[in-house]
């Protein structure tokens, strides 16, 4: 497959974004290669050598972007403006098409975590733990597997420098992420064109998040074209990451992606059960993203695009628009839960009081998500489940399964899961003895998860 570079964000122009350079890093030590992801862009024949170059110290590719650019943003975190952020440990390295050079696959923006500091740094050092690297490719993978739309992590290079933090045991390990997702602009971005009132601009960002992002040329209302593609894709976001048993953490503003796809990821977790006000971050205190908020919160964010978007439309016609994200958000979450339960649709009723009998089941039984999905795929009725669950049984038994249980995958006694605990056994493993099997052999076992779920 051939590789077909970009150079799609300089139509933008410069009020958008800062060349910047990246960091000297004392060492390159090739973590993770997503051989997988490289195959779909044409990149797979970089040998580790080439693939350091660009990765590590980060030559340009050819045809690509010349100088790495840190893209401009603002947003709410934790529901509080913050008009001082922007690309400050990362920036965007390079655009490519998915699926080669006949120029008509998805655009793809590669971009760094932990590369160095930008002029949005703060106070920061503009780097990335080796710990929080490993997290993030775990993340994404186990997400792919679940069937979110996500970035993907491309590359991990451990970097040799030793970092001081406040929230782990310090000096620890420094590594460079680079993530390959379906572009880089953020609610974040139009509500620092509102900020400064910059109507031409904010008209620009629209026509090229629909061109170039949404494959739609711009309509004669193109802010509630937008507003209506954004409302239909973090809605599904919101659904997905139910079904998956996700809690992203902290879904501010500038960590919603105009393309509905989940990236960024800190303080994640997965729900042991499914209880709605568990949390990734200890820091959440009010429960803002707690498991069950998430729709909540990215309706919210929602909301503050409809809200940047008054620059150049009215008000009244994006709070339509803005309506319908209820609507949206329910079709999509009785479809990603049919999805993980392995079974065919039977109709927007019937599908409604299945998952409703499916959230009284599970409501305080104390079933871990990942075994209830595992034992029920495709219609299957477990043996050893309490009485609760007689009622949800009987719903499922009338669905056709959607594929069947011949994968070998489910001939493991037990399902795949990325729960915490295990997740910190992965890295005790890697930080104290060097060993990376775990973490490879993780790896392996999502995908092969990945593959018994499609």
């Amino acid at each position: 497959m051939a590789f077909s570079p970009q150079q799609t964000i300089l139509e933008l122009g410069e009020a958008f974004y800062d060349p910047v350079e990246a960091a000297a890093f004392p060492k390159a030590i090739l973590r993770f290669r997503n051989d997988r992801a490289a195959a779909q862009v044409g990149l797979a024949d970089l040998d580790d050598d080439r693939w350091i170059a660009h990765f590590a110290r980060f030559e340009p590719l050819p045809g690509s972007l010349a100088r790495p650019l840190a893209l401009r943003y603002h947003g709410h975190q934790f529901r509080v403006y913050n008009p001082d952020i922007g690309d400050g440990r990362g920036f965007l390295f390079a655009q490519l098409r998915e699926g080669g050079g006949d120029g008509r696959g998805r655009l793809l923006d590669l971009g760094t975590k932990g590369s160095g500091t930008t002029p949005y740094s703060r106070f920061g050092d503009g780097r990335l733990t080796l710990k929080g690297g490993v997290r993030e490719v775990l993340a994404t993978e186990m997400l792919e597997a679940l069937g979110v739309e996500t970035s993907r992590s491309f590359s991990l290079i451990e970097t040799g420098e030793a970092l001081v933090r406040g929230d782990e045991p310090s000096p620890t390990r420094s590594s460079v992420l680079v993530r390959l997702s379906h572009g880089h602009i953020r609610i974040g971005t139009f509500q620092r064109l509102a900020y400064f009132g910059q109507e031409a601009e904010m008209a620009r960002l629209a026509a090229y998040v629909l061109r170039h992002l949404h494959g739609e040329e711009p309509g004669a209302e193109p802010a509630l074209q937008l507003l209506g593609n954004v409302v239909a894709r973090t809605a599904r976001l919101a659904g997905r990451f139910m079904a998956a048993g996700f809690v992203h953490g902290v879904l501010n503003s500038d960590n919603i992606n105009v393309t509905g796809e989940s990236f960024d990821y800190g303080p994640w977790r997965w729900a042991p059960e499914w209880d709605p006000a568990f949390t990734a971050a200890y820091f959440d205190q009010q429960g803002l993203h707690a498991f069950g908020r998430q729709p909540e919160a990215i309706y919210w964010d929602a909301m503050q695009l409809a809200a940047s978007l008054t620059l150049i439309a009215p008000q009244e016609e994006l709070a339509g628009v803005l309506e319908g994200f209820g609507a949206r958000y329910q079709e999509e979450v009785a479809a990603a839960l049919l999805w993980r339960l392995g079974v065919v649709p039977r109709g927007a009723a019937e599908d409604s009081h299945l998952i409703a009998a499916m959230e009284r089941a599970l409501n305080g039984s104390g079933v871990g998500l990942d075994r209830f999905f595992f034992d029920f795929f495709g219609g299957a009725r477990p043996a050893g489940y309490p009485a609760r669950f007689d009622g949800f049984a009987a719903q499922l038994a009338a669905y056709a399964p959607r594929k069947s249980r011949d994968h070998p995958y489910w001939r493991n006694p037990e399902p795949c899961a990325m729960l915490i605990d295990e997740v910190e056994a992965i890295w005790a493993a890697i930080d104290r003895e060097e060993d990376w099997a775990p973490f490879t052999h993780k790896i392996a076992a999502v995908r092969a998860m990945g593959d018994a779920l499609k």
